[in-house]
């Protein structure tokens, strides 16, 4: 996995190949490697914590000149998915809050652009409540593609049935199973904007989910999107925790804590497996990408 800063798309563009090129490396094994009909190569890009940056930030900018935007994300999620046959686009909430976009529209605009960009899923996090349940749930017609969440029971508020716990993907074969969490809001977020949302014991429901998608659903890898935080203070869980005792994850795709992670960070579950743990920062400035080779029967 190796995390791509969103700087000129068109000096992006103008790469010929990934590997080697000297912007980032997918992968150190040979493309010939994946003609083999029993392997499959599955490509996984997320973001997070992307708070309403549709717009780069400007050339003088002191910490990030010109990085980011929708435009520039755009571009380089539609290369690499003309060159890469199975890719997933995640992204691991706070889509909320930051610009004036957001003040002015709500969050529609920030929806729209994530359409125009075909994700497949993203988790909520604490900012996405800060117009409210019913702004939120205002602007989910704008978003064409699912909210996974699986320890927020919404059942007694406007957000009832409008997101899944989990989902399978399914790409040439190999079957992925995404489960989402979210972090304590209260504290955090005002009681009036999440209303009679309930939290629940993110770690046992993250047992639970991990469980039925890898034993019962028999998937090939699971993924959680975790806006719990890479590391906290205090006894609130966060995704380093998350990693050593679960059992069943593969990858924790992390936001909440805006933590820049060159590459992602490997840790032994509770059964003393690697997992790997990820997160790219904030505010778009990186596109995070994670290869998967997996074998299937012929």
């Amino acid at each position: 996995m190796d995390e791509l800063n969103l700087n000129s798309r068109r000096a992006f563009l103008k790469k010929s190949a990934f590997a080697g090129a000297g912007f980032f490396a997918l992968s150190s094994i040979p493309d010939e490697v994946f003609a083999k009909t029993d392997l499959v190569k599955l490509t996984i890009l997320h973001t997070n914590d992307v708070h309403s940056h549709v717009d780069p930030f400007p050339d003088n900018d002191p910490k990030y000149p010109g990085l980011g935007g929708a435009v520039n994300r755009a571009a380089v999620i539609k290369k690499i998915r003309a060159e890469e046959k199975n890719v997933l686009l995640f992204d691991v909430g706070d889509i909320f809050q930051g610009t004036p976009y957001f003040n002015m529209y709500g969050g529609e605009l920030e929806f729209k652009l994530m359409t125009m960009m075909q994700y497949d899923a993203s988790t909520i996090g604490n900012h996405d409540f800060d117009n409210g349940l019913e702004g939120l749930v205002k602007q989910l017609p704008h978003a064409n593609f699912p909210f996974i969440n699986c320890n927020y029971d919404f059942s007694d508020t406007p957000m009832a049935g409008k997101t899944l716990p989990h989902k399978i993907f399914v790409k040439d074969g190999i079957s992925i199973g995404v489960f989402g969490l979210g972090i304590e809001l209260d504290g955090l977020v005002e009681k009036r904007m999440y209303g009679n949302t309930k939290y629940l014991d993110p770690i046992l429901k993250a047992a639970e989910a991990s469980r039925y998608l890898k034993h019962e659903k028999k998937c090939d890898l699971v993924i959680c999107l975790s806006h719990l935080g890479y590391s906290s203070r205090g006894k609130q869980i966060n995704d380093v925790e998350l990693a050593k005792q679960s059992k069943n994850i593969d990858v924790i795709l992390g936001a909440h804590t805006h933590t820049f992670l060159d590459k992602p960070a490997e840790y032994e579950n509770s059964d003393g497996k690697k997992i790997l743990v990820a997160q790219v920062g904030w505010a778009g400035i990186r596109l995070g990408i994670k290869i998967s080779k997996k074998s299937i029967a012929i």
